[in-house]
């Protein structure tokens, strides 16, 4: 619109009258109205509403394609299924709109996000793919929303919006690149220059102790300091994929600090957030909101880095991106995506046999195996977990992620807790913003019988990564745990029915330790309904069985009290 606004809407019209509108009708929408260049549309279904967004989003690739690239435009798609309320100019409000409005906004350019109850609606009835993205928390929605990506059989081939990377000035590195752009100081004040450069310069350390990143040097990012730049530009100059810019407000004693994380290849925001503080330590206020940007922001860049990986052709991989198709994998928690995680390692080995991240994660993946029943608690599978463990802990000493998960399966499946609070600790001190080290270091202290130790933990993780579901099942269980070791069996529980609802599949120790405790507190009713689920992972389920699955680094007094909330909940011994 800034360069040519009478174009612009010359062309949107144009791709409303010939496109948009037709295939609305088509599939017997109505326009409810129009925000700006936004539709509100009404489907008697969810089979017409997203088969009319694939056609008008596959529609837009063709016209997009002979148009030059400043003239392309480029449309989000959010459908949602949910209750309405009908306005008496015919206009539509309501918590359903509502969520579809937010998951518009998180869908990429070109792209398409559903809620979960719209894809269970729609079940086997389109060719489509669907990629899970989790439970997301929505702006100004209360609850969490498990979405969907969406793409037929052609947009899941090819990538709807042409990849700016192949134009770019410099090369991307082979691992995912950001920079920390010279965050704007709003306030008025040049005093609070320093402040505001002292805050990128915090955040660019705290980045960079990432060794999957590459990340550009505080000195090049401050060529850009005092300019506009359009992060597409600034992405080609440096080479780079990500870009984060920010601003600081300061107002009286009171400080405003906003960040935006951009993946500059196709202008997605993948994350906005604000912080608000006080300057009465102001070098404090640096670091902790240093420690908070770099906690949310490296779980969305590992999900983005992810999602692309998906969507490469499968002859043209390499080993990392055969690595991040296994996280995908992982993320499903399903018996037949964590066994393809491992199929998937395995091949990148093959490709780079010293690759110590594919040995940890094959190591991870059979303690998953294990913890959900879908192997046997010793065996052949077991102690090859162990043994990958063992030898990725010694090919890559100093890198924070193969500390963690080797670690963390030393502890769970060796029983060797001392080893695996080593490993963690080193993790953390090489990254002091790791919070999924720190969610594991409250369990495997937990084990340990150090509750108030794991307590301080698990809480340090929550605070540096609130939105990562992987992280925050780590971090329920910790404090699930170490509440049920010091008797306050009700505050247990809540953290371990929070941990069952973190993720899908959340698996035998949620369960477990959820089963015991309503043992603990006499909830017969609660103790069936788990036990219920329990034997969706086991038939036929005993206190014996279930506490042989136990994980070995566990102390017998930990185990000891688990094993009488299970008795107590009704499991037969035997």
């Amino acid at each position: 619109m800034g360069q040519d606004e009478a174009g612009t809407l010359a062309r949107l019209r144009a791709h409303r009258h010939e496109l948009i509108d037709p295939r609305i009708a088509e599939h017997k929408g109505r326009i409810v109205k129009t925000t700006g260049d936004g539709i509100l549309i009404e489907f008697p279904s969810v089979v017409e509403a997203v088969a009319c967004a694939v056609e008008m989003q596959q529609g837009m690739v063709e016209r997009n394609a002979s148009a030059p690239e400043d003239e392309r435009i480029v449309f989000r798609v959010g459908v949602n299924l949910g209750d309405i309320i009908i306005a008496e100019d015919n206009d539509i409000h309501g918590d359903g709109v509502n969520v579809a409005a937010r998951l518009e906004g998180i869908a990429e350019p070109g792209g398409i996000c559903v809620s979960g109850t719209v894809r269970d609606h729609i079940g086997d009835r389109l060719d489509l793919a669907f990629e899970d993205q989790g439970e997301q928390s929505l702006r100004n929605i209360a609850r969490t929303v498990r979405v969907y990506r969406v793409r037929s059989a052609t947009a899941a081939k090819t990538p709807i919006t042409a990849p700016v990377e192949d134009t770019l000035a410099l090369a991307l590195p082979d691992k995912p690149s950001l920079v920390v752009l010279p965050f704007q100081n709003m306030s008025g004040d040049p005093e609070q220059e320093y402040f505001a450069d002292g805050m990128v310069e915090e955040i660019t350390t705290a980045i960079s102790r990432f060794p999957w990143l590459f990340v550009i040097a505080r000195n090049s990012a401050f060529t850009y300091k005092g300019k506009a730049v359009d992060v597409r530009q600034v992405a080609r100059e440096l080479g780079v994929r990500y870009v984060l810019e920010g601003s600081v407000r300061k107002g009286g004693n009171r400080v405003r600090i906003t960040g935006q994380l951009i993946d500059a290849a196709t202008g997605t925001h993948l994350w906005a957030d604000r912080f608000d503080g006080s300057l009465d330590d102001i070098f404090d206020l640096q670091d902790e909101v240093a420690s908070r940007v770099v906690g949310v922001i490296e779980p969305r860049l590992r999900l983005s880095e992810t999602d692309r990986a998906l969507r490469k052709p499968t002859e043209n991989l390499d080993a990392y991106d055969l690595y991040l198709r296994a996280l995908a994998q992982i993320y499903k928690r399903t018996e037949e995506s964590v066994a393809e995680s491992i199929r998937l390692c395995r091949r990148a080995l093959e490709l780079d046999p010293a690759f110590a991240l594919a040995m940890a994660r094959i190591a991870g993946s059979r303690q998953l195996q294990r913890n959900q029943h879908w192997i046997l608690e010793a065996g052949a599978e077991v102690e090859e977990g162990i043994h990958l463990a063992r030898q990725a802990l010694a090919v890559a000493r100093d890198n924070p992620e193969v500390l963690r998960l080797a670690g963390f399966v030393l502890s769970g499946m060796a029983g060797e807790g001392e080893t695996a609070l080593a490993a963690l600790d080193r993790a953390i001190e090489l990254n002091p913003n790791y919070a999924f080290a720190y969610a594991q270091r409250g369990i495997v202290l937990a084990y340990l019988n150090r509750p108030e130790e794991a307590i301080i933990a698990a809480e340090r993780a929550i605070r540096l990564s609130p939105n990562d579901p992987t992280g925050l099942l780590s971090s329920y269980l910790a404090l699930g745990l170490a509440h049920l070791f010091g008797g306050r069996y009700e505050e247990a529980l809540s953290w371990a029915d929070r941990a069952l609802g973190s993720v899908r599949n959340a698996g035998l120790p949620a369960l477990r330790q959820k089963l015991s405790l309503c043992g603990h507190l006499g909830h017969r009713e609660a103790a069936s309904e788990c036990l219920q689920r329990l034997r969706e992972i086991i038939p036929e389920p005993t206190v014996a069985i279930v506490m042989r699955n136990v994980v070995k680094g566990m102390s017998p007094e930990l185990a000891a009290r688990i094993a009488e909330g299970l008795r107590k909940a009704g499991l037969p011994e035997e």
